[in-house]
């Protein structure tokens, strides 16, 4: 098996979360199928029968480390699953707010973050890497856009530059897909202390076109869905934003 720095291969975010729990150890990762997703409008389908069968096969006496090789998944995130009393309810994905909220209230909300990423989204590694460890997931609740700030653009300060032409076009047909009220999908961020001073900061993951497009139309809140990592982040999160998400109380 030949072996890559991860340095060259995952993107910087990625990298960050990897250092921290695996710095400097030699770890596998194993390949995924991406035939195994299914068809987008399928995908809430595909984690229902999945899930299932994951019972059924603990039910036959398969142990919880089998499964979670066999199906790439944490032994916690197995344990969820067995356990779990509920039936899952099977959801279709759209791209729009109103789906996002619905898989929200049945306790699916990463299930739509992931079925985003992997198809309107276009962001197959980030997904990817999220489901590396269990995260905490919140929304879709509105927000000030002040809180956030742009980390793609054609700017020469921002860490993800693209070209200046394409974002502006793509810019341009948000702010006009946002004048005739269509619904749009929220934007996804992420919630961490830095590792430069410890301090809470917000990460715009995905949505700066977005982002810049409600900017220039003057809205001021927009609604997000916030991921957080670890305990002590989501605490701190919950102390000083929490009155925006109600429900996660």
């Amino acid at each position: 098996m030949k072996y890559e720095n991860a340095r060259d291969i995952l993107p910087p975010e990625l990298l960050r979360q990897v250092q921290k729990y695996a710095g400097g150890k030699t770890i596998y990762v194993p390949s995924i199928s991406h035939a195994s997703w299914g068809e987008t409008s399928g995908y809430r389908r595909y984690l229902a029968l999945r899930n299932r069968e994951i019972r059924s096969r603990f039910g036959q006496g398969e142990a919880v480390d089998t499964l979670a090789e066999q199906y790439c998944l944490s032994p916690d995130s197995i344990r969820k699953i067995i356990y779990n009393k509920k039936e899952d309810v099977i959801l279709d994905y759209d791209c729009s707010l109103s789906c996002a909220h619905a898989f929200a209230r049945a306790g699916k909300l990463e299930d739509w973050v992931h079925a985003y990423l992997l198809s309107d989204g276009d962001n197959e590694p980030f997904s990817h890497g999220l489901k590396l460890f269990d995260r905490y997931f919140l929304g879709p609740a509105e927000m000030p856009l002040s809180l956030f700030h742009r980390c793609c653009g054609p700017e020469e300060n921002m860490r993800w530059r693209v070209h200046p032409v394409w974002f502006e076009e793509k810019v341009q047909k948000l702010m006009a897909a946002a004048k005739e009220d269509r619904e749009m999908p929220p934007l996804i961020v992420h919630y961490l202390f830095s590792e430069t001073d410890g301090t809470p900061k917000f990460e715009l993951n995905e949505g700066n076109d977005r982002f810049e497009a409600y900017k220039r139309l003057g809205i001021e809140k927009t609604p997000v869905i916030v991921w957080i990592t670890e305990t002590e982040e989501y605490s701190d999160f919950m102390e000083k934003y929490g009155a925006y998400f109600p429900d996660s109380q």
